[in-house]
C-alpha cells in the first residue's frame, strides 16, 4: 500500500518527532517541521484547554510564513497527540479544535475508539495509533486507524516490552499500511534500520528533549546528555502504565529505583497530574537510545546530524550491496 501523501511528501527524513508531555510546545514543533520532519505535541500540553486553538494558530501561521519564504524546502506536516483514555475529559473539545484547524495527522494513545477516528477522517486527517503488541495493532486497525506506531522495547514514555524485530514482523504479516517504529531510535543509522526492518518511518522522542527549543528543565536536558541505556528504569509505579524513566531522577525524588512497587492502571488520570511524585514533571521519562546524545543543540542541528548519519549509512549499505553483486 502506498503511503498517504502527508507521510511521503515534504519530508527530509522518514521521521516523526514523538509528542512529549510538557516538553513539546509550538516552538519545538515549528523547529522540527521547518527542519523537514513531522513535529508533534500532546493536546494536553496546551493548558487551559482554550489554549489549544492558540497553539495551532501559532504553528500553522509560522509554517505558512516559512513555506512562502522557502518554496524550495517547504515545512513538513505536524501532528497532535490525543489521549483517548476515558479519564481524558478534554477529548471532545480537543478533537473539535483539531477539526477546525484540519490537523493533518492525529496520533491516538491509550485506547482505540471508532468515533475518534471517524471525527478525524471527517475533515480529511489521518490517524496513527500507538500499539505495544500485535493484538492491540489488529484492534486499532479494525476500529478505523489508518496506521500504526509500534512502540517497542526501549522507547521512552509508556513503552512496550517486545523487540522491535518481533513486533514489526508480526504486524507486517497482515498489515501493509503506514507503520512507524519507536524504540531507542536516536541516530540516522537507526532510522535507516527501522525502514530496513519493515517500518515506513521512525519515531524519535528522547533526542529532542536535549534541544534548545524543548520545554524541559536544564537539569533534565543535561541528564539526558550524561546518561545511557543502563540509566533507564522500566516501571508502572508513576502512572499505572509501564514506562521508561531516568534512574537519577527517581533517586532525586527520594525513591529506590531498584525497589519500586507496581502501579494501579485504574488510578491513572492523564489530565490531572495528581500523582506524587509526578511522572514527567518530577520523574523524567526517556528511552534507551540516549547514549547517542552528547550535547544540547537546536532542533535543526539535531536533524542535520540525523540526515548526515542516515545518508552515510545508506551509502555504506549500497556500497556493500554493490560489492556483493
Amino acid at each position: 500500500m502506498a503511503l498517504p501523501q502527508v507521510l511521503s511528501q515534504r519530508l527530509r527524513l522518514p521521521l516523526i518527532a514523538s509528542p512529549l508531555f510538557i516538553i513539546s510546545t509550538p516552538e519545538l514543533v515549528i523547529a522540527q517541521c521547518k527542519a523537514g520532519i513531522v513535529g508533534s505535541f500532546p493536546a494536553l500540553n496546551a493548558r487551559p484547554k482554550e489554549e489549544l486553538a492558540n497553539w495551532l494558530q501559532r504553528i500553522t501561521d509560522a509554517l505558512a510564513v516559512h513555506d512562502r519564504a522557502h518554496p524550495e524546502r517547504p515545512s513538513a506536516p505536524f501532528a497532535v497527540n490525543q489521549i483517548v483514555h476515558r479519564s481524558n475529559d478534554r477529548l471532545q473539545h480537543d478533537l473539535e479544535v483539531c477539526a477546525r484547524f484540519k490537523v493533518p495527522i492525529v496520533i491516538t494513545s491509550l485506547g482505540a475508539r471508532p468515533e475518534v477516528n471517524d471525527a478525524i477522517h471527517a475533515y480529511g486527517g489521518i490517524v496513527l495509533h500507538d500499539v505495544i503488541d500485535n493484538a492491540f495493532a489488529r484492534k486499532a486497525i479494525e476500529k478505523g486507524a489508518d496506521g500504526l506506531i509500534a512502540v517497542a522495547a526501549g522507547a521512552g514514555g509508556h513503552a512496550g516490552t517486545q523487540s522491535p524485530f518481533a513486533l514489526v514482523q508480526e504486524i507486517r504479516q497482515w498489515f501493509d499500511g503506514p507503520l512507524v517504529l519507536s524504540g531507542a531510535i536516536a541516530s540516522g543509522r537507526s532510522i535507516l534500520a527501522a525502514r530496513a526492518m519493515g517500518a515506513d518511518l521512525a519515531y524519535m522522542g528522547s533526542a529532542f528533549i536535549a534541544t534548545e527549543e524543548a520545554n524541559a528543565a536544564a537539569a533534565y536536558k543535561q541528564m539526558i546528555v550524561d546518561s545511557a541505556a543502563r540509566d533507564v528504569v522500566h516501571t508502572s509505579l508513576f502512572t499505572g502504565v509501564h514506562g521508561n524513566y531516568l534512574r537519577p531522577s527517581i533517586v532525586a525524588a527520594g525513591l529506590d529505583p531498584d525497589n519500586l512497587a507496581g502501579g494501579d492502571p485504574s488510578s491513572m488520570n492523564v489530565g490531572s497530574g495528581r500523582m506524587k511524585p509526578k511522572a514527567w514533571k518530577d520523574v523524567w521519562g526517556c528511552g534507551q537510545g540516549i547514549g547517542a546524545i552528547d550535547r544540547v543543540v537546536p532542533a535543526a542541528v539535531l536533524v542535520d546530524r540525523l540526515a548526515a548519519e542516515y545518508d552515510a549509512a545508506l551509502g555504506q549499505m549500497l556500497g556493500r550491496q554493490a560489492i556483493a553483486t
